[in-house]
């Protein structure tokens, strides 16, 4: 399933990264891979917010608002029908594109 395009919040330190894997085994839609010993963002828009990555990430090499942003909304919008409404726009009530 993929979200809405470049909103995701998702954010990589290079810098701090290991390699573990960690961040790959526990995303639920691929977002990462593991190159050349450091993780990679292969596919930001199938972020969902949900904070697996960053988590579990022991050398805090990610940022994610998780819960919040598009992926809430998107979820909001599933279980009630209705566009999804994510504030991404100052007075603006539509979904963020």
């Amino acid at each position: 399933m993929k979200y809405l395009k470049n909103v995701s919040t998702l954010g990589l330190n290079y810098a701090l990264c290991t390699g573990c894997g960690r961040c790959a085994e526990v995303c639920p839609h691929a977002v990462f891979t593991i190159e050349n010993r450091n993780a990679a963002i292969v596919d930001r828009n199938s972020c969902m917010e949900c904070g697996a990555c960053a988590g579990n990430c022991e050398f805090g090499a990610l940022t994610v608002g998780s819960g919040v942003g598009c992926a809430s909304a998107l979820i909001g919008g599933m279980i009630t029908g209705k566009e999804p409404v994510c504030g991404c726009s100052e007075g603006n009530d539509s979904a963020c594109c």
